[in-house]
């Protein structure tokens, strides 16, 4: 990992856009992103590593946390990235002269870059939450990818329990069932929904708490001769959980479902979608 570590404060950026570029939006399924999100006050984060667009991010400058990371599949063992330091978004701060992604700087002054982003120090006292990444390492495979999923404005904070013993085995289910059946390209877009409750520090409210966590993928190019168990899990499917420690189980249901779901528990607009045509290929009307 040594070398990897010794060229991340000049190897990431991140480009914040109002309108996503179009070598950004290969991450999404038909060059679209999700819709019906964009009433809040949201930029688009094209994430940028080692030259390199790696990801799309809808981040959300007042509650200062990602409304949903989407990101391509990669077919990998699973293995963690280690000892890559979290970093911040300079383009989200009141100044700033680059528009790469920097780790942490020691002794930073808060008012620098804390008024549309999360930093460390959110996460210090939050003794009930741990940071959980949207776009998470285990479904990335080269190192340049897996690095660049750390940086704040990938993560929220999550139940510890509910991160490492719910959401943490899915991603993993999820990452065993494309590696086996996908063939082609994994469009994944994962997010959050809100009711109101934050993380405080100092006395200011700091970090939005996602009540749910959702995650859906669209994969046309699979298997046909998958097992008949997961048959119906293609093209496309979809999960959801509940962010709390008691919460046992993740719900697996198809995308519309899970659109439904998201337009009675959260602010969407009408024409909310995830995937343009809930990643119902037009052939398959035939």
């Amino acid at each position: 990992m040594g070398f990897l570590l010794a060229s991340l404060s000049s190897a990431v950026r991140g480009r914040v856009e109002k309108q996503l570029s179009p070598e950004c939006r290969e991450f999404l399924y038909m060059g679209t992103p999700p819709k019906g999100l964009e009433h809040q006050p949201v930029r688009y984060i094209c994430q940028f590593y080692n030259k390199k667009p790696r990801y799309v991010t809808l981040y959300n400058i007042e509650q200062h946390i990602p409304i949903y990371s989407a990101y391509t599949f990669k077919r990998s063992e699973g293995e963690k990235c280690v000892d890559v330091p979290w970093m911040y978004e300079p383009q989200l701060s009141t100044s700033f002269d680059t528009d790469e992604m920097q780790p942490f700087p020691r002794g930073y002054m808060h008012m620098n870059f804390e008024d549309a982003q999360a930093i460390l120090d959110d996460y210090t006292n939050a003794i009930h939450y741990e940071r959980g990444t949207l776009n998470p390492d285990e479904h990335q495979n080269e190192l340049d990818d897996k690095a660049s999923t750390y940086t704040l404005t990938n993560v929220v904070p999550m139940v510890p329990d509910f991160n490492d013993r719910i959401w943490n085995k899915q991603e993993h289910i999820i990452r065993k069932r494309l590696n086996n059946y996908c063939r082609g390209t994994a469009y994944i877009v994962t997010g959050i929904t809100t009711s109101g409750k934050m993380i405080r520090r100092e006395n200011m409210n700091r970090i939005a708490v996602p009540t749910y966590l959702w995650s859906a993928y669209c994969c046309v190019d699979y298997d046909h001769n998958i097992p008949f168990t997961e048959r119906y899990k293609f093209p496309s499917f979809a999960h959801y959980g509940l962010n709390d420690d008691e919460n046992n189980e993740i719900v697996e249901i198809p995308v519309q479902k899970l659109k439904e779901f998201l337009k009675k528990t959260t602010f969407v607009n009408q024409n909310f979608q995830i995937f343009v045509g809930d990643c119902i290929p037009p052939s398959s009307s035939n």
